[in-house]
């Protein structure tokens, strides 16, 4: 499981945060031309991540994306979700399916609302990437706080 406390705050729109209502999507294609680029900036050039045959041998049925890289589909869903008008608290997920060559979708929707400090409320939200065929790949929750007023 993937778990991080942070005090990320965004711009835009002030967030709907009423029980049940959704969030996203964030969308990417991904495949080498992605994962080539986040293996640069992070340092991670793995070869079941640039070879489709290094991702048979894994066992998987081609290369596949990293987990981290869905974690931060999460965060943009969540961040852009939240604008200027909140922080993300915490976050987590739980990598489930390999991101293989094609459409991610990050989503969300609001579990639950709940009064925060000083005027503040915190925002309870169920959070996932999913594939083409709309197959989640990494559940996870997220708590925001968003700003009285």
């Amino acid at each position: 499981m993937t778990t991080a406390t942070t005090s990320t705050t965004s711009t835009g729109p002030s967030p709907a945060a009423e029980v049940g209502a959704e969030i996203g999507p964030f969308v990417r294609e991904t495949g080498f031309d992605n994962w080539n680029r986040y293996a640069a900036v992070n340092d991670e050039f793995v070869p079941i991540h640039m070879d489709d045959e290094a991702g048979r041998a894994a066992g998987m049925p081609a290369a596949f994306g990293m987990g981290n890289l869905q974690w931060s589909y999460l965060h943009n869903l969540v961040r852009d979700w939240v604008g200027e008008h909140g922080r993300i608290v915490r976050m987590a997920c739980e990598f489930r399916t390999p991101n293989l060559k094609g459409t991610v979708t990050a989503r969300g929707r609001v579990a639950r609302v709940e009064p925060g400090e000083d005027g503040a409320t915190l925002v309870h939200l169920e959070v996932w990437t999913e594939n083409a065929a709309g197959r989640p790949m990494a559940p996870g929750t997220a708590v925001v706080e968003l700003a009285a007023g």
